[in-house]
């Protein structure tokens, strides 16, 4: 008998249909598990990668709110007795309900000690009459125990429920008390965690940054020069929910829970419940306040991000139904792969497609990050040209003071002491033969009239010297002889002879900027030459300071506290030009500064030098 030769002989063998049995139940439950990996590792590529971009713009709005922050703090230390109004005219510049509408509030807290709690309820009570508010809250009056008071003075915008809070003692919490205080010695944002209910209902409470002010001029650089230099904060009060308003909105998928936890405890003050520790959640509703946190099982996907708070620590918990990352087609795509798999030699370019989908959202993830993060670096951008802004309005301002005040003290006391000095000389002239012990006390009153002069003369030149009026060239003249006649180092100046037509602002802080180098030199240096070179090129006005002291020490640059070259940096930044420092311990500290000017070019200078000497005279 001839054997069986059809094809279905082979399958006959109950080994041959086994082994291809079970080879075909491998390759497709391979396929089967590769593909359902690659599709679960992509959705949590994907979700993780949602909550890092909402991590990253949380993050960017507190900076941002920092920003604001210091800029009012910093219209406070320009100049220390800034009106309501004036505080109520920069707010309103702010445009905060259009540029930062997450801000409440932006306040102003004055620290007095006992004594001075009168005189600051009397000006409450009168701005609060002004204000149209009721002023029955009672007076503020010392306490046993507390050698200092914050009290809120200025409140924007001027709102009833805002202004209501007129006149309240930031300190009056124990713990609020303490990050005050170590705000007020470290120099640094405090943020006490303290939650504020806006109104009755979910996700209403606000937080609120605090920055201590300083009196300009004063020295900050320890702890008992920056107690000494306190003289209050200014701070804003935020909705935690429109921090986070809108991030939920901008992912891709819906239903995504996030729950905003402050992980640094807050103490209670005695006979308060501890603060809940949840800020925000997504899912509270007035029928649900504290709704459950989601299982932890296979059936929900969650992640944990860190939040940075100024010196608190907040948790950003994003969690979603796994199965709202996955379309229809995800769900039998892995069953698809397994059957083809099983059933044909298609395993391979199934499986090279899935490689390819997963490489192809790869990228597509890698472009949108990039996107994202353009995006995000144009924004920051924008946040550092407003603070630059800022900067500059503020710098304008307080030389405007300077200048102002200036001119009055010339005007009105200087003049005054004049004519005084000339009716004790016509009053000593008179009693010059018959009556000697008058004539003394008339020749001693105007010795003394002498000397003040002097003093309001020194104190004019501090503000703003008379001699910028003259120019550029003819007040770096003076401001030279007057550092080397002050300090006793020889000091030479290397120019070409010229008068630098510049205007006002650019002169002035060119001439600031000479100041605050040589100041430096004094106190740090340790030297005992140096030369100052201005010189002009086309349009590019140069000014190099170069001393033979023992230069820089390594890091004192960016050390905490030390703002000179920070603002010359800046003042130059402003102006459009550069700046740059070298320092050896052979060769002293060179610092040249480049700034571009307009108009005519340099004209004959020996006028305004010559007026320029008499001034100084």
């Amino acid at each position: 008998m001839m054997p069986d030769r059809h094809p279905a002989g082979l399958f006959a063998n109950p080994a041959t249909v086994l082994t291809g049995t079970l080879l075909s139940l491998v390759v497709g439950a391979g396929a089967h598990y590769a593909t359902s990996q690659a599709i679960e590792s992509d959705a949590v590529a994907r979700f993780r990668t949602m909550a890092r971009a909402a991590q990253y713009t949380i993050d960017a709005r507190i900076k941002s709110y920092s920003d604001v922050l210091r800029g009012t703090a910093g219209l406070f230390r320009a100049t220390e007795y800034t009106s309501a109004d004036e505080f109520h005219e920069y707010v309103n510049q702010l445009d905060i309900a259009t540029n930062f509408p997450g801000i409440e509030v932006i306040n102003y807290a004055r620290t007095v000690d006992p004594a001075g709690l009168a005189d600051i309820d009397r000006e409450l009570r009168g701005r609060m009459r002004a204000l149209g508010i009721r002023g029955d809250a009672p007076p503020l009056v010392p306490l046993p125990g507390r050698d200092s008071y914050t009290v809120l003075l200025y409140i924007e915008p001027r709102l009833k429920p805002s202004l209501e809070k007129l006149g309240m003692d930031l300190e009056a919490r124990g713990y609020t008390r303490q990050v005050l205080a170590h705000a007020r010695d470290a120099n640094v944002l405090s943020a006490s965690g303290t939650r504020i209910a806006l109104q009755p209902g979910p996700n209403q409470s606000s937080q609120a940054l605090r920055l201590p002010v300083y009196r300009s001029g004063m020295p900050t650089g320890t702890v008992a020069e920056r107690r000494q230099a306190y003289m209050g904060s200014a701070g804003i009060g935020f909705s935690v929910a429109r921090l986070v308003g809108g991030i939920l909105d901008e992912f891709p998928v819906k239903g995504t829970r996030l729950v905003l936890t402050d992980l640094t405890e807050v103490p209670p003050e005695p006979g308060e419940a501890p603060p809940r520790a949840v800020l925000y959640d997504s899912l509270a509703t007035a029928e649900h306040l504290h709704p459950p946190l989601p299982p932890d099982d296979d059936s929900v996907m969650s992640t944990s991000l860190p939040i940075e708070f100024n010196q608190r620590l907040w948790r950003a918990d994003f969690s979603i139904a796994r199965s709202a990352l996955y379309t229809s087609f995800d769900m039998y795509y892995p069953w698809l792969a397994g059957f083809a798999g099983g059933m044909s030699t298609a395993l391979l370019y199934a499986l090279f497609q899935t490689m390819a989908f997963s490489r192809r959202n790869a990228l597509r993830m890698a472009e949108d990050m990039t996107r994202e993060l353009r995006a995000s670096q144009a924004k920051l951008q924008a946040s550092h040209e407003k603070l630059r802004m800022l900067a500059a309005h503020a710098e304008q301002i307080k030389e405007g003071e300077r200048k102002r005040i200036a001119r009055e003290i010339h005007d009105d006391l200087a003049q005054s002491l004049l004519a005084l000095k000339i009716e004790a000389e016509f009053l000593a002239n008179r009693t010059r033969g018959g009556h000697r012990r008058l004539h003394a006390r008339a020749d001693a009153t105007v010795r003394q009239i002498d000397v003040t002069i002097r003093s309001v003369r020194q104190i004019i030149n501090d503000l703003r010297p008379n001699v910028l009026d003259l120019g550029l060239s003819a007040a770096v003249d003076w401001q030279v002889a007057d550092f080397s006649r002050r300090t006793g180092i020889a000091c030479e100046l290397l120019d070409d002879d010229g008068d630098y037509r510049i205007d006002d602002h650019c002169a002035t802080a060119f001439f600031r900027i000479l100041q605050e180098s040589l100041n430096n030199v004094a106190r740090h240096a340790h030297a005992t030459r140096v030369w100052i070179d201005l010189r002009r090129h086309a349009d590019m006005l140069t000014m190099t300071i170069r001393d033979n002291g023992v230069g820089m020490q390594p890091g004192c640059r960016n050390r905490n506290g030390s703002f000179g070259l920070v603002g010359i940096e800046e003042r130059v930044g402003i102006l459009g030009g550069s700046f740059s420092v070298s320092s050896g311990p052979e060769t002293g500290t060179t610092i040249v500064v480049t700034i571009p000017v307009t108009g005519p070019s340099v004209l004959d200078g020996g006028l305004a030098r010559a007026d320029a000497e008499a001034v100084a005279a």
